[in-house]
């Protein structure tokens, strides 16, 4: 299992990642980051990294693991309500990972993996622009209810896709 799992992030390289998400998606994804952007106070970033480095692979770090790095590395967490959500894509691994701050406390974990289950399926079926956009507009609809919109605010992170 392990050896399968190197092979595959050995194998992933970084052109997967404008194969899977060309630029039409990529411009489809930050539109709806801005767009439900405006219905709520939250902070949505959407990540994705072709595969993990040797070192992390021999350690042993997971997708939820990497997530967490990035969420942290990205400021997700650094908003003024603890509004921030990262959507975290990891190609090699075929995993969604999605990390909510505090403010989303209410959501729980099982709300947040039928997203990341939803946006896996239909990357599985190739579908990778429709499956952001659903991974995005799940993330929104929490937010919407969370951080509901008070006539808009600032946008504290910005809404372009991030290729690590």
């Amino acid at each position: 299992m392990r050896t399968a799992r190197v092979l595959r992030h050995l194998f992933t390289s970084r052109r997967s990642l404008t194969r899977k998400f060309d630029e039409e998606a990529r411009r489809a994804i930050e539109e709806a980051i801005a767009a439900s952007e405006k219905t709520h106070r939250g902070e949505v970033r959407f990540a994705v990294e072709s595969s993990l480095g040797i070192g992390a692979l021999l350690a042993g770090e997971t997708p939820r693991e990497r997530a967490i790095e990035v969420f942290t590395s990205l400021g997700v967490w650094d908003t003024e309500e603890n509004s921030g959500v990262l959507v975290y894509v990891l190609l090699a691994d075929h995993r969604v990972e999605i990390v909510a701050d505090r403010g989303y406390r209410p959501v729980t974990e099982e709300e947040w993996r039928a997203i990341c289950q939803q946006m896996e399926a239909a990357f599985g079926a190739g579908e990778y622009r429709r499956g952001a956009l659903e991974g995005v507009l799940g993330c929104a609809k929490h937010a919407a209810q969370l951080f509901p919109s008070e006539g808009g605010g600032p946008n504290e992170l910005p809404d372009p896709v991030v290729f690590l």
